[in-house]
C-alpha cells in the first residue's frame, strides 16, 4: 500500500463559522482548475480529522464507534495522481486504493449527474452499520445516517470558507459504488460530494 502524508490542517482562519453557514450553497458547476493538497487535507480533516488524543473527531459519533469511511476520488490535485484514496483520519493520510481516473465511472453510477464527472474530485462517505449496531441494535443504523450527515455538513462548511465547490449526491446504484471503490459488501456508500474550485 502506498502512503501519502497530507500537510498539517489549519486551526484557525479569518472566515467565521457563521460567514461560512451565511455562504453556503449547492454547487453544481465547477472550475477545471486544480485543487492543492493543502485543501483536500483541510477537507478531509473537516469532515473526520481527529481532534483529541483519545481519537474523538470533528464530527460527533454515537458510542465513538466511527463508522464512517471518507474516500477521495482525485481527478485534478496538484502533486496528487489521478486515483482512488482512503483517507486514514489516525495518521492524517491518504491510502492509495488504485490509480487512475474513475471520475467517469462514478458518473455513470450516479445516474449521469453531469457535477459528479465534472468535480476535480469526488468525495465518498461510506458507513459500517455493524461497526454501531453491534452495541445500539437497529437503532444504530439512524446514528451512523445521522453521522454521515454530521461529516458532510463539516465538510461543505469548510469547502465554503476555501472558496470551493461543492454538491451532496445521494441518487446512486450503491453496487456500482462498492466496485468502483473495491469495498466490501459491510460497507455502504452513503453520499457522493463532488467538489471543485467556483
Amino acid at each position: 500500500m502506498k502512503y501519502i502524508p497530507l500537510p498539517e490542517p489549519v486551526f484557525n482562519s479569518s472566515f467565521s463559522i457563521e460567514k461560512a453557514l451565511l455562504k453556503r450553497r449547492s454547487i453544481r458547476e465547477f472550475s477545471p482548475y486544480p485543487l492543492s493538497i493543502e485543501e483536500i487535507s483541510q477537507l478531509l480533516w473537516a469532515a473526520q480529522g481527529v481532534t483529541h488524543f483519545e481519537g474523538f473527531r470533528t464530527a460527533p459519533s454515537a458510542g465513538a464507534l466511527y463508522p464512517l469511511e471518507i474516500y477521495v476520488v482525485i481527478g485534478n490535485v496538484k502533486n496528487l495522481k489521478q486515483g482512488i484514496y482512503k483517507y486514514n483520519p489516525y495518521h492524517h493520510e491518504l491510502i492509495l486504493v488504485k490509480s487512475g481516473d474513475y471520475k467517469n465511472e462514478l458518473y455513470q453510477a450516479a445516474l449521469g449527474q453531469e457535477w459528479v464527472k465534472n468535480g476535480v474530485v469526488c468525495f465518498v462517505i461510506t458507513g459500517v452499520y455493524d461497526r454501531t449496531t453491534r452495541k445500539y441494535g437497529s437503532r444504530g443504523i439512524r446514528y451512523v445516517d445521522m453521522e454521515a450527515g454530521h461529516a458532510a455538513q463539516n465538510l461543505l462548511l469548510q469547502a465554503t470558507a476555501l472558496n470551493i465547490g461543492c454538491v451532496t449526491v445521494g441518487a446512486f446504484y450503491d453496487n456500482q459504488i462498492r466496485q468502483i471503490l473495491e469495498i466490501d459488501i459491510d460497507e455502504f456508500p452513503l453520499y457522493l460530494i463532488p467538489a471543485g474550485k467556483i
